[in-house]
């Protein structure tokens, strides 16, 4: 395990020295490339692709309106993420006792330690590098609003939030599965990693890309989510809700642009499930899509828009077997009916 560990350490390093090196030569690429045609002349964007990345969604406040990283900046950040990864891949020790688990060094992002952590790095696809668009390292994903944050909610839907929250509270968040998170109960990937937009999660961040003269297949791997995109097509009814909503996406150029609408109400993403959403797919290097995305959502007092990359990989998809095995529902609603009984006792 020990050898296995260095190898991880030093495949990492490497990987990120190479992506850094290569910038200088990834805007000529990007500028001379013209991305090759399928059978039916669209632009070729089949394969399977991983968007893991080190950027977070929102900007971190240090940086404020900038949009990019220095060279500088971004070789500390893939540095931190190389040495990050070889420190948590290591094995906990067999031998450890339990009570000792949360006094080994931290290995986890958020200051949670030991045991808590829940994954170690080998679980996990998180990547080791920064979103680099259009020869920037940027510091979010998100571009616009130039700050790089969220919008706010709108006083009405802040109040209708807030509301929807005290029902919960009111009726018992963990009264069934219904009142359960859509991943928490197989149904929907975590985060937005099926979307739109298709942002990263902590892992199975690949997606397999299929076209034909009608349609484009997005097979998620996380949930195996699936979406397909109708080509040149009219809207379904608004009453058709559909998780991941309904996309109709056209060819222009190089670029396949898909827009989103018709979300089911239960699916809501930093905002409400009544969004509009527009992608724009564009083959930009041999191993690279560049994703670009802009949600308009009445919720929100602003749209808001962000851009990072897909990267070709040669990994397989894997089936997310999500209920096999699984006894997290089974034990969140136990615990909720023990506590229940316990409190009733005390009642009496």
């Amino acid at each position: 395990m020990n050898a296995r560990n260095n190898v991880i350490g030093l495949i990492v390093a490497a990987a990120a020295l190479a992506s850094l090196s290569a910038v200088a030569a990834d805007k000529n690429v990007a500028a001379k490339y013209k991305a090759p045609r399928n059978e039916f002349g669209y632009p070729d964007l089949q394969g399977i692709w991983n968007n893991a990345t080190i950027t977070p969604f929102e900007r971190p406040s240090q940086y404020g309106d900038r949009r990019a990283l220095t060279e500088e900046e971004a070789k500390k950040l893939h540095d931190r993420e190389a040495e990050f990864i070889d420190r948590s891949s290591k094995a906990t020790d067999p031998s450890t006792k339990a009570e000792d688990l949360d006094k080994l060094p931290n290995q986890c992002r958020s200051g949670s330690t030991g045991a808590a952590c829940g994954y170690n790095a080998f679980w996990t696809d998180t990547g080791f590098n920064a979103v680099r668009v259009q020869g920037e390292w940027r510091t979010s994903i998100l571009t616009d609003p130039p700050n790089g944050r969220t919008p706010a909610l709108t006083p009405e839907a802040s109040k209708a939030r807030s509301e929807r929250m005290a029902t919960r509270q009111r009726s018992g968040a963990y009264d069934g599965p219904e009142a359960r998170p859509l991943g928490e109960r197989c149904l929907m990937s975590f985060g937005s990693s099926g979307g739109p937009p298709m942002l990263p999660v902590m892992y199975n961040n690949n997606y397999q890309i299929v076209q034909t003269k009608e349609y484009v297949m997005i097979l998620v791997e996380m949930v195996h989510d699936l979406r397909v995109v109708r080509l040149n097509g009219k809207p379904l009814p608004t009453a058709m809700k559909r998780w991941m909503g309904d996309s109709i996406g056209r060819y222009e150029g190089d670029s396949l642009i898909v827009e989103t609408t018709n979300m089911n109400p239960l699916q809501s993403f930093r905002g409400s499930a009544a969004q509009k959403v527009t992608e724009k797919f564009t083959r930009v290097a041999p191993g690279r899509i560049e994703y670009e995305f802009k949600v308009e959502d009445p919720a929100l007092t602003a749209p808001y828009a962000g851009a990072l990359n897909f990267n070709a990989t040669t990994d397989a998809m894997y089936e997310y077997a999500c209920h096999e095995g699984n006894y997290a529902l089974a034990g969140v609603l136990s615990g909720a009916r023990e506590e229940e009984r316990e409190k009733a006792k005390e009642k009496k």
